[in-house]
């Protein structure tokens, strides 16, 4: 187990919801009032860029438990998460706006390759986004995390990204890259390229370039006009720490109260308070696990249905068509 000098104060299941409910802009409802399909799916194309967020080297969230929640709201988009498997790790990922119509629906897991001098987590599984105002379903995957130990310590988002609206064939592919220059100093990081194309003729509609940490822009192959289509200064400024609405109806499995006491023993830099902290976590889950196995009893997810297969991976349907306004309030 990583100590807790090497841990973030918060969970992984808390940096999956960020992605989706920490942006100072409202990118889904955007995606949602484009004129034409075409227009839709280039906002599409960049709300999933605005979920890329930048990852930290030599510190890590926590590890979260088994049916550890995550409920947060931000304006009228709710969001639910679930740690639905803690063997292997699998997260699903509810959201809901019921005044705009959408719907997200995430079942990802992690899965760590080893390369000697880099660890390459790559996250497995769909991402699908509703508009169900345009009856339009957009399908995509998300790139994976390389942590370079060698030559020069880092992490990076690499891989490539296929987003594709099923009604109407448009498809977009997106490639993540860092390049370093000699001895790993310098170079070009968080790179971004790629293409939307036409589902017919497979042609070029329109070109993608950028630094996903920066400004992305959008290029028409036939005039050259350009424009911007993600400022990541514009989406992730001013954004403040969520808000506790409503204590009482704070669920226990909720990653904030599951972390609390290990949480601001990190924030205060009380070390053995943490490790006793995270110690007790962990010592509660294996009691869990125990009588469970005592019993004969099988745990199964509270919020979301969970199926597998070696064909498609994992997939989760939430029990409920719509998300509760939730305690936690992100600003």
């Amino acid at each position: 187990m990583l100590p807790p000098l090497f841990n973030l104060p918060k969970s992984q299941l808390q940096c999956y919801g960020e992605s989706v409910y920490c942006a100072a802009s409202d990118m889904l409802s955007v995606c949602n009032r484009g004129q034409s399909p075409l227009d839709r799916f280039i906002s599409v194309v960049a709300w999933c860029i605005s979920t890329t967020r930048p990852a930290t080297f030599g510190a890590a969230p926590y590890n979260p438990i088994l049916g550890e929640t995550h409920h947060v709201s931000k304006g009228n988009l709710n969001v639910l998460l679930e740690q639905v498997s803690h063997h292997p790790p699998v997260t699903a990922l509810h959201a809901t706006d019921e005044k705009e119509n959408i719907e997200m629906l995430w079942c990802q897991q992690p899965v760590p390759k080893f390369y000697g001098t880099s660890v390459e987590a790559q996250v497995h599984g769909i991402r699908r986004l509703k508009l169900l105002n345009h009856g339009e379903t957009y399908e995509m995957n998300c790139p994976h995390l390389l942590f370079r130990i060698l030559p020069v310590p880092g992490a990076d988002w690499v891989g490539t990204v296929t987003i594709r609206c099923l009604e109407t064939g448009l498809v977009a592919e997106l490639s993540y890259r860092s390049t370093h220059s000699f001895l790993g100093i310098g170079g070009n990081h968080k790179v971004i390229k790629g293409k939307i194309r036409d589902p017919s003729s497979l042609k070029v509609l329109y070109e993608v370039d950028g630094h996903w940490d920066r400004t992305v822009k959008l290029k028409d192959p036939k005039n050259g006009m350009v424009r911007v289509i993600y400022d990541a200064k514009e989406v992730m400024s001013g954004l403040q720490v969520p808000i506790l609405k409503d204590a009482e109806s704070v669920l226990p499995t909720e990653s904030a109260h599951v972390w609390s006491e290990l949480s601001e023993a990190i924030l205060r830099k009380e070390w053995e308070k943490a490790r006793e902290a995270k110690h007790a976590v962990e010592e509660k889950q294996r009691e869990l696990m125990t009588e469970r196995e005592t019993k004969g009893e099988t745990w199964s997810p509270k919020h979301f249905i969970v199926s597998y297969s070696k064909e498609s991976g994992w997939d989760c349907v939430p029990t409920q068509k719509w998300v509760s306004a939730a305690p936690i309030i992100a600003q």
